[in-house]
């Protein structure tokens, strides 16, 4: 099956079946791999004592008599290791056979070399002795072929092992899904394995149980724990018309609720994509990585070549032996196995990590980007405030109560198409106050509304409408200003030709921002406001959360070549918006954040989506990115280091001074133990918790 057919076949499926295939064959490599290691390594156990009898004194006593035995015993385990180098070791063939057809040469080519090399000079040692000029170097190394296999396989079933516990944020992630949902069919309520409900049905929750696909409440309501997406810890309130999403858990009441999306397109299932597709990409510094690595193998291919003529040529007695185990053993420890691993485990972790917070990390180049961020760019409406107006403050003129004031005003609003009117009538649903019966309503555009209500002629709307009427403000214009200086809108009421007071209504600051803007400037990033609100309004916000810098008066179309602006000016900079108008300037900053919810996870402009509303989850995002790419430079200087000291210590540099050589099981052993160190630093970022910094 080709890659492209296996990718959309895996797609097609359930998300549950998806991830067993994968886990599957991951399990499946791993037992495999275990196999190989355990027949590798039970071949060595002979091997290695008919291969060096003068370490163990009594193995003679076990051979039949006779000069010859030794010699019967080696090629036994010559054909023991047979099956080891083709079977346990065939991947490494393998792998060379390809990166030859490519015209390329890579770790496996290194290992298959080493290991092959080892087998035939013990071969020719054991059936051709008197080709060469001294007995002494008619010696085998059958050893190096079953032991070096059986350690670099081992390090393998490691890496398949570690590689599989990274992707557990995807399992986790699936479990939330239940396996069976209660939908109503013909009146009555039946249990359905997930797979068969179909968009339109409608499925009925109970307390505690979890919803089983995104929909929209239809009938009841409840509190719902979406914590898992989110990563928020409250409860949301669902009631009629209200969405909501897969893999979330209902708290108190009960609901019905009609699909709206099928089981692959659910937000569940867009993360669970996105965290896999972000988990499989590749970082900027990979590349370079690779691009060493394809440079290396080469490099080493000749420095084995090297130090054989000079070992060969310039070596201790005898010569063959020396310049053969120099050669093996430069190829074995040169393996840049950790090399490969270093980078994908580290991000295969962080993004996980990510996705367990609420963070959506696209890809890995954003992870990347992300660490290097020194500037960011925060839209004002839906990202530091909560995008829709809401009631702030009261003000009387006269002897009418607060409640009567917000009474009157909400009243007289009933009919209004206005965008503030909403807010008005929210404030006053919010303090149980009974709205009146208007007649005679009339709209007047830019100024405000009008009408009769028990009586009386009420006035509402702005400054304009007010001296149009001939109303006397007296001082009511100084609150006026001072509410405008605070970023609100005021609107003045009058009853009867008497100024009656002002109702200010403001789109307010989310909780956490001012918070989550310290914590930014903390961390060394200049944080700017961007907004298409009037200076006055903007400078107003800016205040309340702490930002200085404030680009104001700015067009949803122009918010782009501002981001360019301070990219010219050499900052690295992100750009947090919700997604929707904010969509150029996302995708012209270097890392685009979309803040919202799993509904309008803004998947295609951002590079990062937050599914949590506030801006605590920039300063998460931002941690994770340096964590992991801190994982990233500890593993790659942890590798490279090994193979900058390994490969001279090979070439037998300490041997004039301490007559010291390293042996290819030593360097077999040496380079196992380095991918092991590079999977368990990956792992420690498992373990990283989100700080208030």
């Amino acid at each position: 099956m080709h890659h492209n057919e296996e990718v959309s076949r895996l797609h097609s499926m359930p998300l549950n079946e998806t991830e067993s295939v994968k886990e599957e064959a991951e399990s499946s490599e791993y037992r495999t791999l275990m196999h190989k290691w355990w027949f590798a390594a039970a071949a060595s156990v002979p091997t290695i004592l008919v291969s060096y009898p003068e370490w163990f004194p009594g193995i003679r006593d076990w051979l039949p008599a006779g000069s010859d035995s030794l010699w019967w015993a080696r090629l036994l385990v010559g054909l023991l290791a047979i099956p080891v180098l083709f079977w346990s070791g065939g991947q490494f063939f393998q792998g060379m056979w390809e990166g030859l057809k490519h015209r390329s040469a890579n770790m496996h080519t290194l290992i298959a070399l080493g290991i092959g090399a080892a087998w035939l000079y013990s071969a020719v040692a054991l059936l051709l002795p008197g080709i060469f000029p001294d007995p002494e170097m008619a010696e085998v190394y059958y050893d190096v072929t079953t032991v070096v296999t059986a350690l670099v396989v081992l390090g393998m079933a490691l890496e398949v092992r570690a590689k599989g516990r990274s992707s557990e944020a995807i399992k986790r992630l699936i479990e939330l899904q239940p396996k069976k949902a209660s939908v109503l069919r013909g009146g009555t309520e039946i249990q359905v394995p997930i797979e068969e409900v179909a968009v339109g049905d409608i499925v009925v929750v109970r307390p505690g149980e979890k919803i089983a696909l995104d929909g929209i409440v239809f009938e009841g309501s409840s509190s719902v724990d979406e914590s898992m997406l989110t990563g928020e810890s409250l409860p949301v309130f669902k009631e009629s018309d209200h969405e909501v999403f897969g893999g979330t858990l209902n708290k108190t009441g009960s609901f019905n609720f009609k699909v709206t999306k099928a089981q692959k397109d659910t937000a569940l299932a867009n993360i669970v994509e996105m965290v896999r597709q972000a988990q499989g990409s590749r970082i900027p510094i990979q590349r370079v990585v690779d691009q060493v690595s394809s440079i290396f193998t080469p490099g080493v291919m000749i420095l084995a070549i090297l130090g054989f003529i000079l070992w060969f040529n310039f070596g201790p007695q005898p010569p063959l032996i020396y310049a053969v185990i120099v050669s093996v053993t430069i190829l074995i420890i040169a393996c840049p196995c950790a090399l490969g691993l270093a980078t994908p485990m580290s991000l295969t972790t962080g993004i996980g990590k990510g996705a367990e917070s609420g963070i959506l990390i696209r890809s890995g180049e954003a992870l990347q980007i992300a660490e290097k961020l020194n500037t960011i760019v925060l839209d004002k409406t839906g990202t530091i405030t909560e995008g829709k107006p809401s009631l702030t403050d009261i003000i009387p003129a006269g002897s009418l109560a607060e409640s009567e004031i917000l009474r009157l005003g909400a009243s007289i609003e009933q009919g209004s198409e206005h965008p503030l009117a909403g807010a008005i009538l929210e404030g006053a649903k919010q303090r149980q106050i009974p709205l009146a019966k208007v007649t005679g309503f009339n709209a007047v555009a830019g100024h405000g509304v009008e009408g009769w209500i028990e009586g009386h002629r009420v006035l509402f709307g702005n400054l304009k409408f007010m001296k149009q009427e001939g109303i006397h403000l007296a001082g009511l214009q100084t609150h006026a200003s001072r509410l405008a200086d605070e970023g609100k809108t005021p609107m003045y009421l009058a009853a009867d030709g008497q100024a009656a007071g002002i109702i200010a209504v403001a789109d307010t600051v989310k909780p956490d921002s001012a918070e989550a803007i310290r914590l930014m400037k903390k961390m060394g990033i200049e944080v700017v406001m961007i907004t298409g609100d009037n200076e006055r309004t903007a400078r107003a916000i800016a205040k309340q959360v702490g930002i200085d810098r404030v680009l104001a008066d700015v067009l949803p179309q122009h918010k782009a070549e501002h981001v360019q602006k301070l990219q010219d000016e050499g900052k690295k900079v992100a750009m947090v918006g919700d997604g929707i108008n904010d969509a150029p300037a996302l995708t012209q900053a270097d890392v685009g954040i979309a803040i919202g919810t799993g509904t309008d996870v803004a998947i295609e402009a951002s590079d990062i989506t937050l599914m949590k509303g506030n801006l605590k989850g920039v300063v998460h995002a931002i941690q994770i990115s340096r964590a992991t790419m801190r994982n990233v430079y500890q593993n790659l200087f942890g590798a490279f280091i090994y193979n900058a000291l390994g490969l001279p210590i090979a070439m037998g540099i300490l041997y004039p001074f301490f007559g010291v050589l390293l042996s290819p099981l030593i360097a077999a052993a040496a380079m196992a133990f380095s991918s092991v160190t590079v999977v368990a630093n990956a792992n420690r970022l498992r373990n990283f918790k989100l700080r208030e910094v």
